[in-house]
């Protein structure tokens, strides 16, 4: 008798389930390893526009933050933050990651970090019906309404980009 096959089911997806949050879960290759948000969009066909990729940033406190910025933008730092309270923010360094988040670039969602963080999703994203983020794993994506994101992530939503990636 066949086994059936198990689907995969990412922490993250856990959690909107266990949430009740509607939401299209999205697998794609990586194995060619183009992983940043403009070759996920394109390998689910999707806009760039509602495609997501979360950045952790350390500020002048020392405290940690999370945005959430559409792929094809950048994070303005002096916006970023205003929009938490700080002097200053930097990106964090890609070695830190999975220490402070428990995630890895390319994995890293807004949603299941190691420990809750001041979370700011660009406001772009409330012009979108749906958008993507990462489910927390490298080739899985969640997309899902972005009030839906703004309240389980505890979230607030501010200007915090400077312009399209060149």
């Amino acid at each position: 008798m066949a086994k059936k096959q198990k689907e995969t089911k990412t922490n993250v997806m856990r959690m909107l389930d266990a949430a009740k949050v509607a939401y299209t879960p999205y697998a794609y290759d990586a194995s060619d390893g183009a992983i940043d948000g403009v070759a996920v969009a394109r390998k689910l066909g999707q806009d760039p526009a509602s495609v997501f990729k979360t950045l952790v940033t350390q500020g002048a406190s020392k405290n940690y933050f999370v945005f959430v910025i559409p792929v094809e933008k950048e994070l303005d730092l002096k916006k970023a933050a205003r929009a938490v309270g700080e002097k200053s923010v930097a990106m964090l360094h890609v070695a830190d990651l999975l220490k402070v988040t428990g995630y890895v670039r390319g994995g890293c969602s807004p949603l299941g970090m190691k420990k809750p963080f001041v979370t700011v999703l660009d406001e772009s994203c409330l012009a979108q019906p749906l958008m993507a983020v990462s489910a927390g794993h490298i080739g899985f994506q969640v997309q899902l309404a972005p009030g839906d994101l703004v309240k389980l992530a505890k979230a607030t939503t501010a200007d915090v980009t400077q312009g399209d990636l060149a």
